[in-house]
Formats: structure tokens, C-alpha cells, sequence
């Protein structure tokens, strides 16, 4: 008999995510195990008990899956997975917090397909992120730049913040992250007025840029918004709606529901991979936009 596809879930929140116990499961997992309440200095421990507990043909099928809700401590906690692994006792690991990676991946992956309408790419194009300060936002923007894109973080309650982030991905991912300030309404209508690209990933239900400043970013040709509940985080753009005009503004419009289309996919195929896999797999980000450019074509 075969031994079970077993996934340790870490995460350093009170509860795993529901969502990716549901994936996880439908992507081929026999079994799913929540730690949850993890410490960075646990991740270790935890890690070698699962490794060493079924030998190296055991290893093959078993997983560490990391969630959460910050992008930096999921990707430490997977470093220190990794470091605590050595052959032949190696298991997958991936690291998706909130499902920002991958809704990220999603996002910039329809965001680059749209460009190419336009005869354009991610290289060198202007992008605005707006809720920045999120793990999605962030997620988003450290891709976008990591593609050659002149990638701004919004700011919603001023510069510091946005601006700390920039310097941390800066060290941390070697891309360059501008920042500004869009506490007030004129703020942001100026963050905006030169951009080709708007991601909004903000707070759910919060409208972020309204349909007359989209009317004012005479270089808009795409904006995408991850916000699936009412009202939209730009005015005027549908949760369906993929490729449609915006109102208000030149370009087109990209949203949640589109992009959730994708990031469904690119989490369950990086599952499968995971279960797939002769030998171990380490994903992140990177791994979900590879995943995502495929799907979107």
C-alpha cells in the first residue's frame, strides 16, 4: 500500500485557511494537518519532524505548505524550511499567504496580457498600486517591477509606510519600488495622471479612484482590481469584467472575478505540482507568476 500524500499546513495566524485546506485537498492531498499559532523559530522543528519521520521515499509525498498574512514572514518561514532540509530528506514546500501570491500572480499575469493589446509590456510600463501596504498590493508590485515596470506604491495614510516597503523590497527582491503619498483625493489624482497601469488591491468594499480621475490619466490602458465586494475599488469596473472599457477613463478594465479565475488555477496547479513532483519543489511568488503567464496565454 501506498503511503498518503500528507500536507503540513503552518501558519502564524490563530486559524489555517479554510480555502486552502479546500485546494489542497481537491489538488490530490490525501491528508491536511493545521499548525497553527507558528513562531518563525518553530518552523525548523517542524520542519525535521515531518522529514525524518518517513525516510526519503516518504519525503516525495509529503508537503509544508505556509500561510498567514505577511508576504515577509512567509517567505522566512519557507527559507527557514528549506534550511532545515538537506538530501535525502527533502520535502516540498510553498509558501502562499492570504492567497497573495498567487492573486498577485493572477493579477499582473492578466494585467501583462491586456498591455500586449496595446502593443506594450510590463517592461518600462508606469504602474500605481494602490493598497500597497497589503500583502496583495505589495505581492503585486514587487512582480510588476521585477518585470521591468516603473512600479509606485500608493500610500492611502501618507508616504512613511509605502516608503519603508520600498526600501525593504529594495534589499530584499533587488527592485526598485517608488512610493507616494495618496492620503487625499488630489494625491492620488496625481500619483495617477502618468500612469499606464492601476492595480487596486485596497480594503474590500472601499472605492479607491473614481471614474473622473481615471478621466484624467490621459495614459491609462489597463486597471485591474482585486476587490470583489461593492462598491468597486475603481468606480464603473465589474467583478466580471475582463478586457471591458472603463468608464470614465481611456483604457480597459480587469476585475476580481477575472482575476480569481486565475488564481484558482495557478493554486491548484502549484498543488499538483507539489503532489506531482519526483523530486522536491520550493515555490513562491515567482513560481505562481510563471504559472499565472501561462494560464492567462
Amino acid at each position: 500500500m501506498e503511503a498518503p500524500y500528507i500536507l503540513h499546513m503552518l501558519s502564524p495566524l490563530k486559524h489555517v485557511s479554510p480555502f486552502d485546506v479546500n485546494m489542497a485537498l481537491d489538488a490530490g492531498f490525501t491528508t491536511v494537518v493545521p499548525y497553527t499559532a507558528v513562531e518563525l523559530g518553530e518552523v525548523a522543528g517542524l520542519t525535521q519532524d515531518a522529514i525524518f519521520s518517513r525516510g526519503p521515499k516518504g519525503a516525495r509525498r509529503t508537503g509544508i505548505f505556509i500561510g498567514g498574512k505577511n508576504a515577509i514572514l512567509a517567505l522566512d518561514m519557507l527559507a527557514a524550511a528549506r534550511k532545515a532540509m538537506f538530501p535525502p530528506f527533502q520535502v516540498s514546500v510553498f509558501a502562499d499567504p492570504a492567497g497573495s501570491f498567487t492573486t498577485a500572480a493572477a493579477m499582473v499575469a492578466k494585467v501583462e496580457k491586456a498591455l500586449k493589446a496595446h502593443g506594450a509590456g510590463l517592461s518600462g510600463c508606469r504602474v500605481a498600486v494602490f493598497g500597497a501596504t497589503g500583502v496583495v498590493g505589495f505581492s503585486a508590485a514587487v512582480i510588476a517591477a521585477a518585470e521591468g515596470a516603473k512600479t509606485v506604491l500608493i500610500g492611502y495614510d501618507g508616504a512613511e509606510r509605502v516608503k519603508a516597503l520600498a526600501e525593504g523590497a529594495k534589499g530584499r527582491f533587488k527592485v526598485d519600488l517608488a512610493y507616494a503619498d495618496g492620503s487625499s483625493e488630489a494625491l492620488k489624482e496625481q500619483a495617477i495622471k502618468d500612469v499606464d497601469v492601476i492595480l487596486a488591491a485596497g480594503r474590500a468594499g472601499v472605492q479607491i479612484v473614481s471614474a473622473p480621475q481615471l478621466a484624467k490619466a490621459p495614459n491609462l490602458k489597463v486597471a485591474a482590481d482585486v476587490n470583489a465586494v461593492p462598491p468597486a475599488g475603481i468606480e464603473g469596473l465589474g467583478a466580471q469584467d475582463d478586457g471591458v472599457a472603463l468608464k470614465g477613463g481611456r483604457g480597459v478594465g480587469i476585475g476580481s472575478l477575472a482575476i480569481g479565475g486565475i488564481k484558482y488555477k495557478v493554486e491548484a496547479g502549484l498543488f499538483r505540482k507539489m503532489v506531482e513532483s519526483e523530486t522536491p519543489v520550493c515555490l513562491d511568488f515567482r513560481d505562481a507568476f510563471a504559472l499565472a503567464r501561462e494560464l492567462v496565454g
